[in-house]
């Protein structure tokens, strides 16, 4: 939100941003409902889910700051919620992209520990564990965003209404340090932490590493980790240009237009990450669909269990309940409804 007086300066953002605000909050929304509805809340849940979980949250929060801000951009950069609503709101922003940042890193490092010590360290990744990481991970957030709660304030437009921004008390060396100290907390470090991680992981992908765990188990791992790759890459990539144009800013006196188009760009990209994983999620996981088509399901459908088959094992399926008189089918039609449910397990 420290960033808004150079926003004004684009008509176009409001339009952008209000798609990337709907198709974001609508994908973060199925992705939460689903995993909810799959795990119950608590007592379900597996390490991934709560990350992925987490991360949902996290870009919910984020992008729930965004009508805000295209009331502001409409408004040419005046603010009319007051004070109190100017720093919860910059803090949300600020606290978002942190938190985003720190839950990929521990999910970078989760996806370590099941990739390259899946026996080892198994006694560790528990969904306990997983919850007091993210725990962690927003305390820390909330800490490291002080000079945002400290700083954020009302300032006077040149037209006599106010606009919200960071205040900051020396605006000649508290921008520079405060740009550096952004960019490392949560870009830089960050970035280098999983780099280094997902090189180790590649590393083992491509070697014979024993003890092996079933067949099974590797393949959901492979799979979990490809999918954590496809959302640090996206998250990098959204933002690498914003962060970058940030350290570009500190060297430009008086920024060209070409320069203020670039840097609306940049932060459209950014706010946009926020929208593209519940798409991540729904394309690169067949547990994630398979998730969402069972939750949206009608309530009535009710698991049952077929008789035993000739080896002895049991065949869990997914049937129309036959005792509600509008869904009395004839037996072929009910066999056609009988469908075989998968449930993964990692």
């Amino acid at each position: 939100m420290d960033h808004i007086y150079v926003l004004t300066t684009m008509c176009s953002c409001p339009a952008s941003f209000a798609v990337i605000c709907f198709f974001g909050i609508i994908g973060n929304c199925i992705v939460i409902y689903t995993i909810v509805k799959k795990t119950k809340l608590c007592s379900q849940q597996t390490v991934p889910d709560i990350f992925i979980f987490s991360l949902s949250i996290a870009d919910l929060l984020f992008l729930l700051g965004m009508p805000f801000l295209i009331h502001q951009l409409v408004g040419n950069g005046s603010w009319c919620f007051g004070g109190t609503m100017c720093t919860v709101i910059t803090a949300l922003d600020s606290n978002s992209q942190t938190v985003s940042t720190y839950i990929l890193t521990v999910m970078t490092l989760d996806r370590y520990l099941a990739t390259v010590h899946p026996i080892r360290f198994k006694h560790v990744r528990t969904p306990f564990m997983a919850g007091a990481a993210v725990a962690l991970v927003w305390v820390f957030s909330l800490v490291s965003i002080t000079p945002v709660w400290m700083y954020t304030g009302l300032m006077r437009l040149k037209d006599g209404s106010v606009g919200c921004a960071l205040l900051l008390p020396n605006p000649a060396t508290d921008t520079y340090w405060f740009t550096l100290y952004q960019f490392f907390l949560a870009f830089a470090l960050p970035l280098v932490v999983i780099c280094g991680v997902f090189f180790k992981i590649l590393q083992n992908m491509s070697a014979t590493v024993a003890p092996l765990p079933q067949r099974s188990l590797r393949v959901r791992t492979r799979k979990v980790t490809c999918m954590a790759v496809a959302i640090c890459l996206a998250f990098f990539i959204c933002w690498a240009p914003y962060y970058i144009l940030q350290l570009a800013h500190l060297g430009v006196q008086r920024p060209t237009f070409a320069f203020l188009y670039a840097y609306n760009i940049a932060i459209s990209l950014g706010y946009a990450n926020s929208c593209i994983n519940p798409f991540i999620y729904i394309i690169l996981s067949e547990t994630f669909k398979r998730r969402f088509i069972v939750a949206i399901r009608p309530s009535h459908r009710v698991f049952r269990v077929a008789p035993a088959l000739a080896d002895g094992s049991m065949n869990l399926r997914m049937a129309v309940d036959s005792s509600h008189p509008s869904h009395l089918q004839s037996s072929r039609e009910l066999l056609q409804n009988i469908l075989p449910v998968t449930v993964a397990v990692h």
